[in-house]
């Protein structure tokens, strides 16, 4: 026991004295000592509840017998953060949350963990510090949102990033635009759909780290109270077995979570953060794998952007087990993993069956024969891109058009908003990659308006940037290498020609090879776009979006 170092023997009575301070008791100090990792705060919607999850969480590693020790991490909303320079810093917080983790449980002298995030980042940061620190650990969301209702209809917040768009070409008044806003994001938790927050909490309930329930029992339902209350029991059962992360995080476990992935149509961003999480566990990782399990692994559920179902539509149709159950019977998925529940996944999902057929459509009669993420390659991408293919519209399969170039976010979103993107067009957003952001900032704002414009179907975007889980139709993120690392990227004139092939993974630049060389020899790297600060050496360290812009 990790904890023994500082509550046993005669020399650590100082230790012991502080430990009193907190007012703990000697038999307290006796049993093993968990921390418990709460990322409340008061600026996050999916985090506002996690007072009472982590209180939850708390009382379930008393009844199992451990000594619960709170401690905070940061958080930071995407939604907030969108559009502006605050952006820069949410996939850079990631490193910052499991570095955070590391200090504290291994400063303390932890026996064991319970996670607790809900946003963006913060999920893929505690999961990456549950593989560095590989002590006795379980992972419990704060849960999903509810979807909103306007007008009948069913809404969420990328109904907002659209409304702006449709605001602007006259779809809907301002005065419509208030009433949505007031509507789309009803309770706490993580937003409504399967953007990237939900994606996560989802998978990790896949990979085996959270119990079963954690990717879909709604933020509001005293279920996730008690789901709270078994991780906290889960852990102290792990803990007495020995049960660490690397026992669970396997190479199978990876694997069943991009199967998992591929039949969600998750984020594109899990795409950076499978990567990472499976780097701290010692495993390979090749973005060919998405590929190829996207060949073998059909798309089950179109989940908002993609579709109009949400995420308490999935929980009524029997969750992440039931699609899990779908893809184990067809051989989909490995039934040997180890999970948190110590079981087997296969042990682990006996009993459970789909329960609506439209949510969870069956493996013999998918939403997409295909996963719902596809890795480009290409002249302009030799080191990888990624779309989400599953949202985007038929018409945009297979695309040619001008790049229209834009150096940063800001000036592709005033050129959309002044309608001068046309049909047709490729909007090329560069210099917003991991290193060249720095810290690859989202463009929602700028698909969403194209979507809100009903330009979502004609037009492409592609940026060494990112997209939020929200991004619906043919855009095309983490085109690497990026700008600021010399990529072909950084190369492209306005009225290049650019060809775009998502079902053969396609991404070329049809410029001739002299001609690239010619450019090649007169380009300059923009200055940095940030001197000091903790971006300045996030973007000293930072490695490119194909290797999960981890740092180095």
């Amino acid at each position: 026991m990790n904890s023994n170092i500082i509550t046993k023997g005669v020399e650590k009575a100082p230790q012991r004295s502080l430990l009193y301070a907190l007012g703990l008791t000697k038999q307290e100090m006796q049993q093993p000592m968990v921390g418990v990792v709460n990322s409340f705060n008061e600026l996050v919607p999916g985090h506002m509840q996690l007072r009472q999850i982590t209180d939850a969480v708390k009382a379930g590693v008393r009844m199992g017998g451990g000594t619960p020790m709170e401690f905070p991490a940061i958080a930071v909303c995407d939604g907030l953060a969108m559009g502006h320079d605050g952006m820069h810093f949410s996939l850079a917080s990631r490193e910052l949350i499991t570095d955070s983790i590391e200090v504290m449980a291994r400063a303390h002298a932890l026996d064991a963990l319970v996670l607790i995030p809900n946003c963006d980042k913060v999920v893929p940061g505690m999961l990456m510090a549950a593989s560095r620190l590989n002590l006795p650990c379980v992972v419990v969301s704060g849960g999903p949102m509810l979807a909103g209702r306007f007008r009948g209809e069913v809404v969420d917040l990328n109904s907002l990033f659209e409304g702006v768009g449709q605001v602007q070409v006259g779809k809907i008044s301002l005065e419509e635009l208030e009433q949505l806003e007031q509507s789309a994001c009803p309770t706490c938790g993580s937003c409504s759909g399967m953007f990237t927050a939900n994606s996560m909490n989802c998978l990790t309930e896949a990979i085996g780290l959270g119990l079963p329930g954690n990717g879909t029992t709604p933020a509001v339902y005293s279920q996730r109270l008690g789901l709270a209350k078994q991780a906290g029991m889960a852990v102290m059962e792990l803990q007495r077995r020995g049960v660490t992360p690397d026992k669970i995080l396997t190479e199978r476990a990876f694997r069943n979570a991009l199967a998992v992935d591929m039949a969600l149509g998750c984020s594109t961003n899990t795409v950076l953060h499978l990567p990472a999480i499976a780097r701290e566990a010692g495993i390979k990782w090749d973005l060919n794998l998405v590929n190829e399990l996207s060949e073998k692994t059909p798309q089950l559920c179109k989940l908002s952007p993609a579709g109009k179902h949400h995420i308490e539509d999935l929980y009524f149709a029997g969750g992440i087990q039931a699609l899990m159950r779908e893809l184990l019977d067809h051989g989909m998925i490995d039934g040997s993993a180890l999970t948190v529940s110590g079981v087997t996944v296969a042990e682990q999902l006996q009993g459970k069956r789909v329960l609506n057929r439209e949510v969870i459509r069956s493996v013999e009669n998918p939403y997409g024969a295909q996963g719902g993420i596809k890795v480009f390659f290409g002249s302009l991408a030799p080191a990888g891109a990624v779309v989400k293919q599953g949202a985007v519209a038929k018409e945009m399969l297979t695309h040619r058009g001008p790049a229209r170039v834009f150096d940063a976010e800001t000036g592709a979103m005033e050129a959309i908003m002044a309608g001068q993107i046309k049909a047709g067009d490729v909007v090329v957003i560069r210099y917003e990659g991991p290193k060249g952001g720095p810290g690859m900032r989202e463009m929602l704002g700028c698909t969403a308006a194209l979507a809100g414009m009903g330009l979502d179907k004609s037009v492409a975007l592609l940026t060494d940037g990112r997209f939020s889980g929200a991004t619906r139709g043919a855009s095309i993120g983490h085109v690497s290498p990026e700008a600021a690392e010399g990529g072909p990227i950084g190369l492209i004139r306005d009225g290049d020609s650019i060809y775009i092939d998502i079902p053969a993974g396609r991404l070329e630049l049809e410029v001739s090879p002299a001609e690239l060389e010619a450019r090649r020899e007169g380009w300059q790297p923009l200055p940095p776009k940030v001197k000091d600060g903790y971006l300045a050496r996030y973007a000293r360290l930072v490695t490119s979006a194909s290797e999960g812009a981890v740092l180095r």
